[in-house]
C-alpha cells in the first residue's frame, strides 16, 4: 500500500537523482523506502574538510512533520547531540525537499 509519506519519499529520491546536491549522497534501502543511508563529504576550507559523515534517515508514516535524521558517524558539532540526533528547530521545515534538509545539516 502506498501512503502519502512513501509517495513523498519516492518523489524526493527522484529529485535527488535528477539534481544531486554537491557533497551529499542519499539513497533509500532497497527493501524499505522508509529507511535511507546518507553521507555528507566535508566541504573544502572548513574544519570538516576531508571528513566523511554518515547518517541514517528513518522515516515514519508522518514523514515531513519531524526531522528523521540521525548521524551514525561520531562528530562534535553544536547542533548534533551525543546520540547523533540533530537539533533542526531552525533548519527543518516539512515543506523542504530532502536535499535542502541534508544541505542545511552540512552548513551548520
Amino acid at each position: 500500500m502506498t501512503t502519502p509519506a512513501r509517495r513523498r519519499l519516492m518523489m524526493d529520491f527522484k529529485k535527488l537523482q535528477e539534481d544531486p546536491p554537491p557533497g551529499i549522497s542519499a539513497t533509500p534501502c532497497e527493501s524499505n523506502v522508509m529507511m535511507w543511508n546518507a553521507v555528507i563529504f566535508g566541504p573544502p576550507d572548513t574544519p570538516y574538510e576531508d571528513r566523511t559523515f554518515k547518517f541514517s534517515i528513518q522515516c515514519t508514516e508522518d514523514y515531513r512533520a519531524k526531522p528523521p535524521i540521525r548521524f551514525v558517524s561520531k562528530m562534535f558539532h553544536p547542533n548534533v547531540y551525543a546520540d547523533g540526533g540533530i537539533c533542526l528547530d531552525i533548519l527543518w521545515s516539512p515543506s523542504l525537499p530532502r536535499s535542502s534538509a541534508s544541505r542545511s545539516d552540512s552548513e551548520c
